[in-house]
C-alpha cells in the first residue's frame, strides 16, 4: 500500500490555501444557490436568476474567507513543524486554536478566546477521528484478525470452502 506524503512546507501553504478556496467556492455556491432561490420573488425563472445572482455576489467572498483560514492554518502548522521538529496531531490542534484566535482578533479578547477554543476543539475532534479510523483499519488488516474457518470434520477449509488437504 502506498503511503501518502505531504509536500514540503512552502508549497504546502499554497496547496492548502488553494484547496480551501476551492472548498469555499463549491460550498458557497451550493448554499448561496439555495438561499438565493428561497429569497427570490415567485416564479421559477425569477428564482433561478435570484439563485445565480446570490452565487455571483457571495460565493467568491466565502471562498476568500476559506482561503485565508487555510493559509493562516498552514503557516502556523509549518512554523510548528519547523520549531518542534516533529509532525504530529498536536501541531494541527495548536494551529486550529491559533488560527481561530488570530482571525477573531478584531473582535476583542473574549471573541479571540472563544474562537481559539472552538478551533482547538474542532481540530482535536478531527484528529481524534482520523487516529481512530487509522487504528481500526490497521486492526482489520493485521495478521491476528484473520479468522480460520473450519469444516464439519474440524479441519480448516481451503480455497472455495473445500477441506484443506495439505495440513
Amino acid at each position: 500500500m502506498e503511503e501518502y506524503t505531504r509536500e514540503p512546507c512552502p508549497f504546502r501553504i499554497i496547496d492548502d490555501c488553494g484547496g480551501a478556496f476551492s472548498m469555499g467556492c463549491i460550498g458557497g455556491a451550493v448554499f448561496q444557490s439555495i438561499k438565493g432561490f428561497r429569497n427570490a420573488p415567485s416564479g421559477f425563472n425569477r428564482r433561478l436568476v435570484g439563485s445565480l445572482t446570490a452565487i455571483k455576489q457571495r460565493s467568491p467572498i466565502i471562498a476568500g474567507n476559506f482561503a485565508v483560514w487555510g493559509g493562516v492554518f498552514s503557516m502556523i502548522d509549518c512554523t510548528l513543524i519547523h520549531f518542534r521538529k516533529k509532525e504530529d496531531p498536536w501541531n494541527s490542534i495548536i494551529s486550529g486554536a491559533a488560527t481561530g484566535g488570530i482571525l477573531a482578533a478584531r473582535n476583542g479578547v473574549p471573541a479571540m478566546a472563544g474562537s481559539a477554543l472552538i478551533g482547538g476543539v474542532l481540530l482535536a475532534l478531527i484528529e481524534g477521528v482520523g487516529i481512530m479510523v487509522t487504528r481500526m483499519s490497521a486492526e482489520t488488516f493485521s495478521p491476528d484478525a484473520q479468522v480460520q474457518v473450519q469444516d464439519d470434520s474440524g479441519g480448516p477449509l481451503g480455497a472455495f470452502g473445500r477441506p484443506n488437504a495439505y495440513q
